[in-house]
């Protein structure tokens, strides 16, 4: 195995590292940057302190782009945009899409209940790949492909590493995401099922804090 040569410097190296087993996967080669690993979180504190290769900033509030341009100007690595699905939808899904590549996103995520013409739409006007959520393999994942999902974004809970199961014994070919759940032993579950890559979601900025408020309380103790 070769050396790595690594420079963390002093303050930065108070830092937040993705679990190394999601690293095994094959990644998802995009506009020539091979992601392996996503964040999965609005925080900016958070994301610009995390070594991951993808940042992917959906939440459950309807898309507003000032939102994806604060989280786009402050990463180091690509940002995927969620563009609406559950609250937003139609032809304002559009338009956020639309908005999110002139921005520089990476790539749109729509949530699980967009329907497919809408995603249809979406793939008439931009340029950079769509991310469609499937939570289940009752779901219609045909229709989505077809209307031009170029990847899958699997977040079923529990059930993940099967519905990826599912997903690449049907669909060979199709990219992968999906949530890897929290321990190695999960991560390689889902990577073994045929995700290309994992979204990793990190601990809160208050859980973090909370442990460096307890390490000062101590000193004075």
């Amino acid at each position: 195995m070769k050396r790595i040569p690594e420079y963390n410097g002093t303050l930065r190296s108070h830092k937040l590292d993705v679990p190394s087993s999601t690293y095994e996967c094959s990644g998802i080669s995009i506009f020539g940057r091979r992601i392996k690993s996503l964040v999965f979180s609005t925080d900016v504190a958070i994301i610009k302190n995390i070594n991951t290769d993808a940042v992917i900033a959906v939440y459950p509030f309807t898309p507003q782009p000032t939102i994806a341009q604060a989280i786009i100007s402050v990463a180091d690595a690509p940002v995927f945009v969620g563009v609406g699905g559950g609250l937003t939808s139609g032809d304002r899904s559009v338009r956020l899409a639309i908005e999110a590549e002139n921005q520089g996103a990476f790539g749109v995520v729509v949530n699980a209940p967009m329907d497919p013409e809408v995603i249809r739409s979406i793939n008439a006007v931009v340029d950079i790949p769509i991310v469609a959520t499937v939570v289940s393999d009752k779901q219609d994942i045909a229709e989505r492909i077809e209307a031009g999902a170029d990847i899958l974004n699997v977040s079923a809970a529990a059930n993940t590493a099967s519905v990826v199961a599912f997903i690449r014994e049907r669909y060979p070919d199709i990219p992968i995401i999906a949530t890897g759940g929290p321990t190695d032993e999960t991560i390689l579950q889902t990577i073994r099922a045929g995700a290309n890559a994992i979204t990793y979601t990190p601990p809160t900025n208050g859980e973090l804090f909370a442990a460096s408020m307890r390490d000062y309380r101590q000193r004075y103790l």
